[in-house]
């Protein structure tokens, strides 16, 4: 029996249509005469799903009864016992009822699938495991039910159904996803603009990545090596010059006209030593391609017109894009260069653009640097053959040839072959060519002919200054060359130390950019920055980049200690004498970097303490005011009562007493937010965290305001948080006081709570006149009033410490615009162990506890209030599976 095939529809975002077109699927299946049936499908009470089930076997669900409530899950047996071709079952990522088959829908599906059933599924792109993190900084929604990435990618056929942001709010508008009572707060809050374009970004990108992925693995099962022009990839060749810059953007405009195009630049590095091309320009280039969004590539070859091909075709690109030669007219003399071979071998799968720029004709600014003893292995294999072979072909040339040149033009030929040797391979093949050329001008060319003998003298005098003179210039040739390259090595040297000098003024810190650019100049594979305490204190990382970075300096191909306890270790290949210089230089470098990173640290810790110095200075000046004002009503009241000179009636008795005692508060809550904006700035503050519920605490801390001054929304289902209790009251009291001093007469504060993934938040919310969205962050500062509050209304600390203490219990404090007016303060908490388990979605209901405010939960449906079951789905994806349990 084989395994069934798994097709999956994914879509975008909740509301999408990919339940429809699952349905729809099943119809033409159906209407084609294949068995296809419903193993489940949940139409979320859309009439238009509903009626597309019409018509459809249904395998008749499980009745599971979890705490009390009734769910309904897919029956796996019955499916396995009927059978059919194919099983529609929705929600791939769902997670089953305790006591199901199996914890999770996907692996009821791969049962189906083993038993040889074809499954049509739908999953949305927010369930995918890999993007939980991403999807919840979009959303503000942690996706609880997931499915992992590699089942979807497992899939026989994976489906995109997409739909732009601006159709999919309509058809929620309509009411064609959610009640209408939902609608306004849904197109708020999860189905804004924005969070569905990322969404929509999100499932485009990963379908693309699929497809890619596909089109490899069919092109290596079919060995197919051109260039399938599927998507346009753009590889840049840079050589470090100045020009790579002009390149960049050239490719950035042309990747620009089509939608998708990469950009991937590449700088291929000699293996023999240092790099000819400038570590400046480089960096410089490197950052400007990410900044376009492109990707830097380095790569080690000496063939670099092969290797940039090869590079291309291992990447799929479609266009290469080069730079005019640099190289000035008598050097094509020489090749006909990059460009040309590139453009000759690329064949007609590849695109190359040559591309003009102020550099063409003018000279590369530095010749590519060998050691001054190697001039590389094809220079000198072609050394030897210019001077080995080339006298011989001379030879057989001038013997066949009806005209006599002479003995002196004959020895001026072979000087020139013995001056090219030189220049190709040094010295020895030079040597090589002048004794080879002697022998042979001897034998063929001076009488007696055929014979190493010389009748004439005047023959063995010209052949002695023959050899003389090509020594001679071998010699002074191949000085020369040593020379020019040891000036270009001097010059490479000198621009890399300037530019490490530059760095240092610069104040550069970063440490890993510092080791890469040792990486990219020296041609190595990983480089690693090593330190230890003292000489028998074992070896550890401060920094390295590249892969399998060495443990320990006598690990790596190359090492250089810097001090006693550091050493910079490189891994790749063993460097030759002459380049430890430069890095010398580097390594010294990265020592001063790593002390750099390690001031700001401590200039960082430096900064913390003065600002707690500035703080508690600026708390001196603030408080002058708001300590003496309850304490000179204290003073005046106390005083009054003292008086003999005054009959007081009881109820001026009883008015006196009460203006002690509310400027005996005052002073109170004022002392306490003072301590407790010290605590925080010293960091002395430690919650004890422990479970609790918020209908526990919230109404404890709403003692300091008036009765009919709040509505409170907590409730009693809510699962349970871990916070400080103690912390928690001092919080949602200072942002209840908060919005009653700022909320209009008449219009009171609303506390309301809900259940958000594996958070429960508190709402505090006004209807004043709001903050501006740039004062948001401001207005937690310490020692800021908004707007004209009153002196005496407080020293501005209530929402700097109730922020602190969120984030003390790992919790957060944020501000948000009330809709229709005000400002909405957002408490978040973490919800602690899963004793009351979360509902099956957003427009579940929970019951409100005992004298409290009803609040709809539609104001928020990307939210859940309440929990009947365990690892329910916390998405707009479903709101009304659950079926009603007691509360």
């Amino acid at each position: 029996m084989g395994r069934g095939r798994l097709r999956i529809y994914l879509g975008a975002a909740p509301g999408v249509g990919k339940t429809y077109a699952m349905l729809s699927e099943g119809h033409r299946r159906v209407e084609r005469g294949g068995d296809c049936v419903v193993g489940f499908v949940e139409h979320h009470g859309r009439p238009r799903t509903e009626v597309m089930l019409h018509g459809l076997e249904q395998v008749p669900r499980r009745d599971l009864v979890h705490r009390g409530a009734a769910f309904t899950e897919m029956d796996v047996d019955a499916l396995l016992a009927r059978r059919p071709a194919v099983a529609l079952v929705d929600e791939l990522a769902h997670t089953n009822v305790p006591g199901s088959r199996n914890a999770k829908r996907w692996q009821d599906v791969e049962e189906l699938l083993r038993a040889g059933i074809d499954v049509v599924s739908t999953v949305n792109i927010q369930h995918l495991e890999s993007l939980g993190d991403v999807v919840e900084s979009i959303t503000g929604v942690r996706q609880r039910e997931t499915v992992p990435d590699e089942v979807v990618r497992r899939a026989d056929q994976v489906e995109l159904v997409d739909m732009s942001p601006q159709a999919l709010r309509r058809r929620m508008a309509h009411g064609n996803i959610y009640k209408p009572d939902k609608v306004d707060a849904a197109l708020s809050n999860y189905f804004r603009p924005g969070n569905l374009t990322a969404l929509r970004e999100l499932a485009l990108l990963w379908v693309a990545d699929r497809a890619d992925e596909y089109l490899q693995q069919y092109r290596g099962e079919h060995d197919i090596r051109s260039t399938w022009q599927a998507r346009e990839r753009i590889v840049v060749g840079l050589t470090g010059g100045p020009e790579g810059r002009t390149l960049i953007r050239r490719a950035s405009r042309m990747a620009a006209k089509g939608s998708g195009s990469e950009i991937l630049a590449v700088y291929i590095a000699r293996s023999d030593g240092l790099t000819s091309a400038s570590p400046k320009e480089l960096a410089v280039q490197r950052t400007l391609v990410e900044d376009l969004g492109g990707t830097f590539h380095h790569v080690i070859g000496d063939n670099i017109p092969a290797d940039l091909l090869a590079f291309a075709r291992g990447v799929n690109a479609t266009q290469i894009v080069l730079g005019s030669s640099r190289r000035k007219a008598w050097q094509y003399v020489l090749g006909p260069g990059v460009g040309a071979t590139v453009a000759r071998d690329s064949g007609p799968d590849l695109d190359v653009h040559i591309v003009t720029h102020e550099e063409v004709a003018k000279g590369r600014g530095l010749p590519v640097v060998r050691s001054a003893a190697r001039l590389g292995r094809p220079r000198i294999v072609a050394g030897w053959l210019v001077g080995a072979l080339c006298p011989v072909l001379l030879c057989l040339l001038l013997t066949h040839i009806d005209a006599d040149p002479g003995l002196a033009n004959d020895m001026l030929l072979f000087l020139a072959l013995t001056v090219a040797s030189a220049l190709l391979g040094g010295l020895w093949p030079a040597l090589a060519s002048a004794a080879i050329g002697s022998l042979l001008l001897n034998y063929f060319f001076a009488p007696p002919l055929h014979r190493l003998t010389v009748s004439d003298p005047r023959n063995i005098m010209a052949i002695a200054v023959f050899f003389g003179v090509a020594v001679s210039v071998a010699s002074v040739v191949d000085l020369a060359a040593r020379r020019t390259h040891q000036a270009a090595r001097l010059r490479a040297e000198s621009e890399i130390l300037s530019f490490l000098a530059g760095s240092v003024l610069r104040g550069e810190t970063a440490l890993g950019a510092l080791l890469e650019r040792v990486r990219e100049t020296f041609g190595m594979e990983s480089v690693a920055l090593l330190e230890r305490q003292g000489d028998v204190e074992p070896w550890t990382r401060a920094g390295s980049v590249g892969p399998n970075p060495a443990a320990r300096p006598e690990d790596a191909d190359v090492d250089m200690p810097i001090g006693d306890h550091m050493a910079l270790a490189l891994s790749g290949r063993v460097l030759p004498a002459e380049d430890r210089r430069v890095l010398g230089a580097f390594a010294a470098q990265a020592a001063v970097v790593l002390d750099r990173q390690r001031l700001v640290g401590e200039a960082e810790e430096a900064r913390r303490l003065a600002e707690g110095n500035r703080i508690r200075t600026a708390l001196l000046a603030a408080v002058s005011h708001d300590l003496r004002t309850p304490l000179a009503s204290i003073k005046a009241s106390v005083s009054s009562l003292r008086s003999d000179d005054v009959e007081w009636s009881e109820e001026d008795r009883a008015e006196l007493l009460e203006g002690i005692e509310d400027g005996a508060d005052r002073l109170d809550h004022l002392v306490g937010n003072l301590l407790d904006m010290s605590r925080l700035q010293t960091g002395t503050v430690t919650p004890l965290i422990r479970e609790i519920d918020l209908d526990e605490v919230v109404p404890m801390a709403l003692g300091g305001v008036p009765e009919d001054s709040v509505l409170l929304d907590v409730p009693e289902t809510l699962p349970m948080v871990a916070v400080d209790p103690g912390l928690l009251e001092r919080t949602v009291a200072n942002v209840v006081e908060n919005a009653v001093k700022y909320s209009p007469a008449g219009q009171p504060v609303l506390v309301a709570a809900s259940f958000l993934g594996d958070r429960v938040e508190v709402r505090v919310v006004d209807r004043g006149r709001g903050v501006p969205d740039e004062a948001k962050d401001r207005i937690f500062a310490p020692f800021q009033r908004y707007g004209d509050a009153p002196r005496g209304a407080g020293v501005g600390l209530g929402l700097a410490v109730a922020r602190g203490f969120a984030e003390a219990m790992g919790g957060s404090l944020a501000a948000e615009d009330t809709p229709g007016g005000g400002l909405t303060m957002v408490l978040t908490l973490r919800a602690a162990g899963r004793d009351r388990p979360p509902p099956a979605g957003p427009g579940a209901r929970a019951g409100t506890g005992a004298g409290s405010l009803r609040v709809d939960t539609a104001a928020h449906p990307e939210r859940v209030d309440t929990a009947a079951r365990p690892e329910r789905v916390d998405t707009p994806e479903h709101p009304e599976r659950q079926k009603a349990g007691p509360q």
